[in-house]
């Protein structure tokens, strides 16, 4: 089904996990890519190949998101790229692990630059795109269940999440009247390269598994998924909401 035949697609931090799941289901769709790491390397080669052996465009782009001028420019080079943009997926994300009264000002600024920050000025250098083209445009974020509910030991990531569901709830009623839509994708326990030692963990994999009702990780796949429809016209009357994608999680959480 090519739902986005003709449409440009930027994924951030899309290189490896989810990122890279959303990156081949857009483009399985029809969408040429525009891929987002640090740096190259042969995963970001690896998917490149994937994509154009399902007959469609991609291309690399190396930018920091934590950084917004890194950000502004990254999205100008991605409507360069290929002449326009249509579907901004800002997925690259990090998480650091400590108590709160061990967090520096640097890891803080770190978490919340890429979080937020970063997404922040993203979204805005491409609604000024969709401006002076006259062209509509659909944001999808990569929250997390901690847009909702507590995680202790990461205060600053919880905050940066929390802070985009308002975002994005905000950002819904003011870009509706330019044809902007704009929704959050909130993962729970997803078997990504970032919950690897979560699963080479027994222990601490079925603490988190107690509070799963489907008893099971999600996979990249099922995340990618959502964003798919979120991103596409299926979703045209769906703007300002967050969906999650957790087995049950969210409102069947005990902390351990």
């Amino acid at each position: 089904m090519n739902r986005f035949e003709n449409k440009i697609a930027l994924i951030t931090g899309s290189t490896q996990g989810i990122g890279a799941a959303c990156a081949l289901r857009l483009a399985s769709e029809g969408a040429d890519i525009i891929l987002n790491g640090r740096k190259y390397d042969e995963r970001a080669e690896g998917l490149i190949n994937q994509i154009t052996a399902m007959g469609r465009r991609a291309t690399f782009i190396a930018a920091d998101v934590s950084a917004s001028a890194d950000v502004v420019k990254l999205i100008g080079d991605a409507i360069a790229t290929y002449g326009t943009l249509d579907i901004l997926v800002n997925n690259a994300g990090v998480e650091k692990n400590h108590n709160f009264w061990e967090v520096t000002e640097e890891e803080y600024d770190f978490v919340m630059d890429t979080n937020l920050k970063g997404i922040f000025f993203g979204i805005q250098a491409f609604v000024k795109y969709c401006m002076g083209a006259k062209r509509e445009g659909v944001v999808v974020n990569m929250s997390s269940v901690h847009e909702e509910i507590i995680f202790p030991h990461f205060a600053a990531y919880c905050a940066s999440k929390g802070a985009l569901k308002m975002l994005t709830r905000n950002l819904a009623t003011e870009l509706a009247p330019l044809n902007i839509r704009i929704n959050n994708v909130a993962p729970g326990a997803i078997s990504t390269p970032i919950n690897q030692s979560l699963m080479a963990n027994p222990e601490l994999l079925n603490n988190v598994l107690k509070n799963i009702p489907m008893k099971k990780l999600g996979k990249p796949e099922d995340v990618a998924a959502v964003v798919s429809f979120l991103a596409s016209a299926d979703a045209a009357y769906v703007t300002g909401s967050t969906y999650f994608v957790d087995g049950g999680l969210t409102y069947h959480y005990e902390e351990q």
